[in-house]
């Protein structure tokens, strides 16, 4: 039925990504969605989310899919990065920060990875966006760099010191911002002499 098919494009447009799950939730059946990649009104970007054709994906889009599959994840560490267009880091997955309590992810589309954050060093410094329609949750520009340094043994002290010059060059963020987080995040001996070493 075309009113179905007409049900599931609105659905789409307003959701940005949609999930089989929507599509059950408004009581269609999921056969709808293989019928509207036929027709090429919605193309499928990853196992069990779909976009309208005529969407205009971002740079973003992984990010935007990682939040339909982990909405209560937060975007950090090199991910934050590269949302945020500090430093060089590309990465193939997408990294984001979980409370200890919470159950990891069977995701197999986007690559994950998984950080476990808690206290202050899990709430602090969260910025909402939108990507692709989609709420998407990422730690701020100082907070990412703190982060970074804290988890700098996972991610390389090069790239923590790259990202906190980039984001001071490029003023992303203060030193006073940046030393609030690192208060946060427990790394303010070894800031230090990074962010005094940087003019």
């Amino acid at each position: 039925m075309p009113d179905k098919q007409d049900k599931i494009l609105a659905l789409a447009k307003r959701k940005g990504i949609l999930r089989v799950k929507d599509v059950r939730a408004a009581h269609i059946h999921p056969e709808y969605l293989r019928r509207l990649c036929e027709k090429g009104t919605l193309i499928r970007v990853g196992r069990g989310l779909y976009m309208p054709a005529d969407a205009q994906p971002t740079a973003n889009v992984s990010l935007a899919q990682a939040a339909r599959r982990v909405p209560h994840g937060i975007v950090c560490l090199l991910s934050a990065l590269r949302f945020h267009e500090i430093g060089t880091a590309n990465p193939f997955e997408v990294w984001i920060a979980l409370a200890r309590d919470v159950r990891r992810p069977q995701v197999e589309y986007p690559p994950l990875r998984t950080m476990r954050f808690s206290g202050k060093a899990l709430t602090e410094g969260v910025e909402r966006h939108r990507i692709e329609g989609v709420r998407v949750t990422v730690y701020n520009p100082a907070k990412t760099v703190a982060d970074c340094f804290k988890y700098r043994n996972k991610i390389g002290l090069d790239v923590a010191i790259e990202a906190l010059r980039d984001c001071l060059r490029s003023r992303k963020c203060t030193r006073d911002q940046l030393w609030q987080y690192a208060k946060v995040c427990r790394v303010t001996e070894v800031m230090r002499p990074y962010l005094e070493a940087v003019s």
